[in-house]
């Protein structure tokens, strides 16, 4: 009897655990993460070192290991990392600068949203790649054609974006201020932009990682340095190995901005997670 009831309770636990959105253990969460990145090594290790793929195309993780161990210690390589980090930075904190007023103005009022949304719509389907010549023409080859490069590609759907958590406050609550007699200007600053601020905060986390995957554009323009610079040598050398690592440094970077997004997020708006 107790080995039956051991064996129902198991496999009710295995079955729960694939249950529609029932919350699992962290210590599960944990060991399923890791347990996906073993399984993308194993994979890449099979592919190179079986022969399968040639090492000149697909490395072997080892030598990709020591490639970026190389490059860490290399003082001229953060060097890059920096100079990429404030491309991406001054890309989106001017696109914030500039859409987040712009977006809030076209999810509080109706005027605002037909003068902003519609252009907005269309001109976020252009590739942010097809600006670069027009960029060039206009800021030259200097540090704002990247940075420009990396607004262009962030503005767009950073308004789009805000207008939207903008209309997602509680209309009731915008009543119950205006009821108290709140001035329009009341509104907006102290009732729209405060309940805003939880779902601002998860969209600018998204902008940015938007920002990062339009470093490697921005730094198509002209450059000598930055790590889509190094990509983009190393790529001309067919040095692989430098290109992954290249790669896995921006999704490092990438990685950790958004998890001190959603630090910040938890800190501050603990009530909207």
């Amino acid at each position: 009897m107790a080995n039956e009831s051991t064996t129902k309770a198991t496999k009710h636990g295995r079955r729960s655990v694939w249950q529609v959105l029932r919350p699992i253990s962290t210590s599960l969460y944990v060991m399923m993460a890791l347990a996906s990145f073993m399984i993308v090594l194993v994979v890449w290790s099979l592919l190179s070192y079986g022969g399968f793929v040639e090492q000149i195309f697909l490395p072997p993780p080892i030598e990709v290991a020591k490639q970026f161990f190389t490059n860490i210690t290399s003082a001229e390589y953060w060097e890059h990392i920096g100079i990429s980090v404030f491309r991406v930075f001054g890309g989106f904190m001017l696109a914030c600068l500039i859409g987040i007023p712009l977006g809030i103005l076209a999810g509080t009022f109706k005027i605002g949203e037909a003068l902003v949304e519609p252009q907005m719509e269309f001109i976020r389907y252009m590739p942010a790649v097809a600006f670069i010549p027009l960029v060039m023409v206009w800021a030259g080859i200097g540090e704002w054609a990247k940075i420009l490069i990396i607004f262009i590609g962030c503005f767009f759907q950073l308004v789009l974006m805000v207008a939207v958590d903008t209309r997602r406050v509680s209309h009731d609550l915008i009543q119950a201020a205006m009821t108290l007699g709140a001035t329009r200007w009341q509104l907006i600053e102290s009732v729209i932009f405060q309940a805003l601020r939880p779902h601002l905060m998860n969209t600018l986390r998204l902008i940015l990682g938007w920002a990062w995957t339009y470093l490697v554009v921005a730094e198509l323009v002209a450059v000598n340095s930055g790590l889509g610079y190094q990509i983009m040598k190393a790529q001309r050398f067919l040095n692989t190995s430098e290109i992954f690592v290249g790669i896995l440094v921006i999704g490092l970077l990438g990685l950790i901005c958004d998890r001190i997004f959603a630090y910040l997020n938890k800190r501050f708006f603990p009530w909207a997670s």
